[in-house]
Parts: C-alpha cells; structure tokens; sequence
C-alpha cells in the first residue's frame, strides 16, 4: 500500500541483555495517529526507542518507506525522517523560543534555516508572540509545542511523541491533543503514548495495546476505547464525559 509509512515486523528490542519489546508487528499509514497504551513497564516507551534507534535491536525489522532500518544510528533514522520528541522537557530552557528554532536547524544546510523556522512559526503562531521569551518562562504546553515545532522543522514523515502532555494541566493538555491533530492534518504520521489514554483515543485513528512487552490488542480507537477490557483497565469503565 503506497500509504505505508512504517511496518515493524517481529521487533524485539530493550537494553543491555534484557529484551523488554518481544516479537512486535504493527503497521502505519500516512497522516494517522496511533496511540501506544498500556501499563507502567508495558515497553511503550521502549518501543519508541527502538523505532528511533536508541536502544538495543535483537531481531526483527523496522522497515520506514520500504527501507529496513534497524541496523542504522539514530541520525540516519532522523536524516531519514523520522522525528522523536521524548518525554519530559527537551528544550533549551534559559535561550530564547528563537534560539531554540535555530538549535533545531542544526541538521539543515544554513541555506534552509530561515524557511524552516518560518514554517514551523506559520503553524504554530504562538511561537512567534513568544519570540523573545526563554522557554523555560513559557508554560508546559507552549514548550511542548515548542519542542514538537523543533522537530518538525526537519520535515518528518513520522513523529514519535513519549508522554506531550505529561503533568500539564487539563486546558494545556486539550491544547497538546488539538497541536497533534493538526500536525497529522500536514500529512506527518504520529505514534504517541500517553498517559492521558482517554485523551489520546479521541484523536486517534487507531490504537495499540502493550502487555508484558507484548501486542496484546491494535485496532481502530473509536474500537479499542470502547472495548470492556480497555475501559476496565485505562478508562475507568466510563468514557461517556469526555471532551477532547
């Protein structure tokens, strides 16, 4: 399928001697989110590590736009396209939003930079009210956003995104959710885990489920959030109240 963006095929991947993602196959299309769930020590995070190249590969593919890429360094996956925004704060807190736009170009011949950094600007309009301001003095959301903008200004055809709207308030967070939505909306496909499950579903096209380092469910999300066991465990059993 020419929309096929990356197909993993029985990845496994952890750290050291120690497996912890075990015969993992999933495939995704151009422009979809997906969101990756599951229990603290699932191997969400891990997963994401291995698609970036920054853990340890046992076997398995990872296969980005037909080209298997298991055996490449972190940098030739992101000069590939694939962009990872990991979890927790990964700016430059004490430079400013422009400062950090320029950092994010450091892969760019300097040629490119200006058209980067206006793109990402055009949209993501509050970087540009914040211009001046150092990042640290934003708040959560706009430097997440931030952060995502300086990833994105490589032109991903994926973005792996690790907890973006961990410890942010429930407006910040719907503001987070709203910033995906529109970067999927450019055609860049999303793989995201997040602790706000409920959240994340809602803007989802389809979902994942992690057991034990394990696949234990995938599906379309309208489906998986509305699956008996799903709700049990990440849902609270009710998913009616919810505004994305």
């Amino acid at each position: 399928m020419s929309d096929l963006v990356l197909e993993l095929v029985g990845l496994t991947a952890g750290y050291g001697d120690n497996p912890i993602v075990h015969d993992f196959s999933a495939r995704l299309y151009r422009g979809s989110i997906t969101t990756l769930i599951g229990g603290n020590g699932a191997g969400k995070s891990t997963l994401l590590r291995a698609i970036y190249g920054t853990n340890r590969w046992f076997s398995g593919q990872v296969v980005f736009r037909g080209e298997a890429l298991e055996k490449l360094e972190p940098v030739a996956r992101l000069k590939r396209g694939i962009g990872f925004v990991p979890q927790g704060r990964c700016n430059f807190p004490t430079m400013t939003v422009a400062e950090n736009l320029k950092m994010g170009c450091y892969t760019l011949p300097g040629q490119k930079h200006a058209a980067a950094i206006e793109r990402v600007v055009a949209l993501f309009p509050v970087l540009r009210s914040k211009w001046r301001i150092e990042a640290g003095n934003m708040s959560g959301g706009e430097q997440q956003v931030l952060e995502m903008a300086m990833v994105l200004m490589l032109e991903p055809s994926l973005l792996l995104l690790d907890e973006p709207s961990l410890g942010l308030s429930p407006k910040m967070q719907a503001d987070v959710f709203a910033t995906v939505k529109q970067i999927a909306s450019i055609g860049v496909t999303v793989l995201v885990v997040e602790q706000n499950v409920r959240g994340a579903l809602m803007i989802s096209d389809q979902a994942w489920v992690m057991e034990q380092g394990r696949k234990f469910m995938e599906g379309p999300a309208k489906e998986v959030r509305t699956d008996p066991r799903i709700r049990q465990a990440y849902l609270g059993g009710n998913i009616k109240h919810h505004a994305a």
